[in-house]
């Protein structure tokens, strides 16, 4: 599944391909056959759609440079010429290894703590005669790039500079498996010269392989493309980013109510700054100020309360009109709901499943009465971080009567006013209290409240209030919230509020 590490290295592609005003490719590197999976395919291409990251070229869109699923480029015999002509060079040979020989190899190796791997065997430097006896023999084989010895190799990587091998550590990777596929080594180089590609931008455990692919650049006698290798991603606490950290594949970031853009805009900054202080980028300028020189050899912290006060300012920066068209898809993308219905619960965190529920209440509540919804949604909206948010914070307001927290019960409505209050509330809803009461209205019926009995602060009058009306001490503003639900409804949480408070 498309996760946190691939979907940066596609959205550095897409800004630095756009920055340039260049091409942007999608290749399907599947020469590993066992690990292919058509329904990954495709859930990296519409999860990358969903993203915004686009391509001008690639499987779900064809271009200039197709096939772009490497199985497709080795069955159109694109690699053939290129594999017999480095042979022919000298630059590759075959290997008749079995894989008992071949862990015997490894096993001499470790014994004398070397590196393992494999520096040549039997078959680097066996002769013509050799290599025709072991195929008439019909042993199985295959073909290895003979990394040149005694010799630098050596890049000059985008982030970190010049990098350099002793060719003697490098051993000759496998470039043609035995059932004739390529392996990412050789038909990715292949297909990188062949499509024109300038830059290959990836992480920095590919770091290790660069001087296999520069040394196979180098004996086709191509000009290289730039290397940039990223730095890689960890947690707040500098360790190996994990699920603990947020990680999860990209999909489930959809599910719990991150917008694309925000998204986007937190995952470019991991590992790469604008030269400036700004966080909050829309695509355009993302865009425009993408550079290779912003990009960070240091590991890039993935800070989820970071992504969360993106996601925040994102949601804030909508009309209330299209955040409530933005919610109805969100509410309606089957993944959605299936995602917390299959989450497990975690100690400490929110039930998966309360929050599948008020989901489910808040897409009816949209169908039934589209307009009360928007207001609710619109005195929320200044207070959440996601779209999953709208499901618990906007909960109160539908239904006839709220959950309620004890312990807010226990506190304020057990004091002497309490039962005084619910009843002037009662008596106002069914008789002062209109339709077109104003906010200041409400404030003013309180305060008025408040005066009468001689509170010294307002506090006492207003939390068992907003205890009665949400079942909660937190949340919108008072006044606001009671001109959003109305003198009827306010009337049926009041009485139901005057019945907890009233000893038995």
């Amino acid at each position: 599944m498309l996760h946190v590490g691939a979907l940066r290295d596609a959205l550095f592609k897409h800004l630095f391909a756009n920055h340039h005003h260049g091409v942007n490719i999608l290749r399907i590197e599947d020469t590993d056959q066992t690990r292919y999976s058509p329904e990954s395919e495709a859930e990296f291409i519409s999860t990358l759609e969903w993203v915004g990251i686009g391509f001008q070229e690639g499987p779900h869109i064809d271009g200039p440079n197709g096939p772009y699923r490497q199985s497709e480029r080795k069955q159109a015999g694109i690699y053939q010429p290129h594999i017999e002509k480095l042979m022919a060079l000298g630059h590759a040979y075959k290997a008749f290894d079995t894989p008992e020989e071949l862990a015997e190899m490894r096993k001499v190796q470790e014994a004398a703590k070397q590196s393992t791997g494999y520096y040549g065997g039997a078959w680097r430097d066996a002769t013509p005669q050799q290599v025709a006896e072991a195929e008439a023999a019909g042993k199985p084989f295959v073909i290895r790039q003979r990394i040149p010895r005694d010799t630098v190799i050596s890049i000059n990587d985008a982030i970190r500079g010049h990098v350099e091998w002793d060719s003697n550590t490098i051993d000759d990777p496998v470039l043609i498996k035995a059932d004739g596929m390529p392996t990412y080594h050789f038909a990715s180089m292949v297909d990188d010269h062949l499509m024109g590609i300038s830059h290959i931008i990836r992480g920095e455990e590919w770091l290790s392989s660069a001087p296999k692919h520069a040394a196979l650049f180098d004996a086709f006698g191509w000009k290289r493309p730039i290397f940039v290798h990223c730095p890689v991603i960890v947690g707040t606490d500098g360790k190996k980013l994990s699920k603990r950290h947020g990680a999860t594949r990209v999909l489930d970031y959809a599910a719990q109510g991150y917008l694309p853009g925000a998204l986007k805009n937190f995952i470019a900054l991991i590992g790469w700054s604008p030269g400036d202080d700004r966080e909050a980028m829309t695509e355009a300028e993302l865009i425009e100020a993408f550079d290779l020189k912003g990009l960070q050899p240091s590991p890039g912290k993935f800070d989820i309360d970071k992504l969360r006060w993106l996601n925040g300012l994102a949601i804030r920066a909508l009309e209330p009109d299209d955040l409530l068209d933005v919610l109805i898809d969100y509410l309606h993308t089957p993944y959605t709901l299936d995602y917390f219905n299959q989450l497990e619960r975690e100690e400490g965190q929110p039930d998966p499943k309360q929050i599948e529920q008020d989901l489910l209440n808040l897409d009816r509540a949209i169908s039934h009465d589209r307009g009360f919804a928007l207001e609710a949604i619109k005195l929320e909206q200044p207070r959440v971080h996601t779209l999953a948010d709208f499901g618990s914070a906007c909960a109160f307001f539908f239904g006839d009567l709220p959950h309620m927290d004890e312990k807010a019960v226990q506190k304020w409505f057990f004091q002497p006013h309490t039962i005084a209050l619910f009843d002037e509330m009662i008596e106002k809803c069914s008789t002062s209290f209109g339709e077109d009461t104003m906010i200041s209205d409400y404030e003013a019926a309180l305060r008025g409240f408040q005066e009468a009995h001689g509170l010294e602060k307002l506090g006492p009058v207003v939390h068992p209030t907003r205890v009665a009306l949400t079942g909660k001490t937190t949340g919108p503003g008072l006044f606001e919230l009671m001109g959003v639900l109305g003198p009827e409804r306010m009337k049926k949480r009041f009485q139901h509020a005057k019945e907890l408070a009233t000893p038995a």
